[in-house]
């Protein structure tokens, strides 16, 4: 399939691969890509808390981190970071201050809360990435949630 065809949940559904693919690693199911204006995969990060004994790498920052090592930062508010889940204060935070112009995510944080409950693995900041980013100095443009139930699967018995 041409990267040109590929649609928002298509590119979602690779986020929920690489987040089956954290949790492989024996990290929390977590996945993100982030797609260059031509619509080609330019990179992909997974939560890597777990092995690396650092409660900063979620996803999207790890993916924050590879994106300004890479890419130059004037450029990224034209690419667009799919997420299989919505992005936490400290994540979105980072995609902010990367300039990253657009965020999709598939599970809301809502939704996750509901599947983790109160295991202190996923302490919850409840404040949606949408109203964090409406405090920045620059527009983000935000979409979800989107596939909640696919996204949902990898977290199926992984937290309790």
């Amino acid at each position: 399939m041409s990267t040109s065809t590929l649609t928002d949940i298509d590119y979602l559904r690779r986020a929920i691969t690489v987040s089956r693919s954290a949790r492989d690693n024996g990290n929390h199911p977590f996945g993100a890509i982030l797609v260059a204006p031509d619509g080609t995969i330019a990179l992909e990060a997974e939560n890597s808390v777990t092995a690396n004994n650092d409660v900063t790498h979620h996803a999207e920052t790890n993916l924050v981190r590879l994106a300004s090592r890479t890419i130059p930062l004037d450029q990224l508010a034209e690419y667009t970071l799919y997420t299989s889940c919505e992005p936490c204060a400290m994540c979105t935070g980072a995609i902010f201050w990367a300039g990253i112009g657009r965020v999709v995510y598939a599970l809301s944080e809502t939704r996750l809360y509901a599947i983790t409950g109160a295991n202190p693995d996923n302490p919850v900041l409840a404040h949606p990435c949408r109203l964090i980013f409406a405090d920045g100095g620059r527009p983000t443009d935000v979409s979800g949630p989107h596939i909640e139930d696919e996204a949902a699967i990898p977290h199926q018995d992984f937290w309790n």
